[in-house]
């Protein structure tokens, strides 16, 4: 009986299997990307999440871990050097796997299943943190912290303005002197 036996034999002996999802792990660490089906990208993730996690711990004896997971040296090189190194802060769901539609030939689900620190469409949108809001009556401290700027552009606004009437005042002044100059000279012409 397979009581317990939940994982997915994808249809395959144990050493086909076994040999199959480490090709898959070193394609997927060498070209951060990879078209398969979902069944096939599932045990996947559950065959390279582990091995990425070791890969944050740069030791002897979990590149021999490593190593005898993927049976490829390059793999494991480029795995501990520039992986791990990336994900270093992320704790744990390091793969993404995105639906693609159904395969032409027998209507296979397929996807594509990716390293999520290495697509740059979704890492550089999520770079602004939002600040919650809630319904409630607030801080004082917010509530300070507007009014503080506020009243100062408040200031600055009247100290303007007053130095514009100031200005107004003196271009009246200025120009009632030449008003009247400019009168005295059309009464002097109409005396003449």
């Amino acid at each position: 009986m397979r009581h317990g036996k939940k994982f997915n034999h994808l249809g395959r002996k144990a050493a086909h299997r076994q040999a199959m999802l480490s090709n898959m792990a070193s394609s997927l660490i060498e070209h951060k990307r990879i078209n398969t089906t979902v069944a096939k990208a599932r045990e996947l993730r559950k065959y390279i999440e582990p091995l990425i996690t070791r890969a944050k711990e740069n030791t002897t004896h979990n590149r021999r871990v490593a190593f005898s997971y993927l049976g490829n040296k390059f793999a494991v090189t480029e795995l501990f050097n520039e992986i791990g190194v990336k994900v270093g802060e992320r704790p744990g769901g390091y793969t993404r796997i995105i639906k693609t539609g159904n395969r032409l030939g027998d209507n296979a689900e397929m996807c594509m299943i990716e390293l999520v620190d290495y697509n740059e469409i979704y890492t550089s949108e999520k770079k602004e943190k939002k600040t919650r809001r809630s319904r409630r009556g607030g801080s004082t401290k917010a509530a300070e912290a507007t009014a503080a700027p506020a009243t100062e552009t408040a200031v600055v606004e009247e100290t303007k303005v007053e130095e514009v009437k100031e200005d107004e005042a003196k271009a009246e002044a200025a120009g009632d002197a030449t008003e009247s100059s400019t009168e005295n000279e059309d009464e002097t012409k109409a005396e003449e």
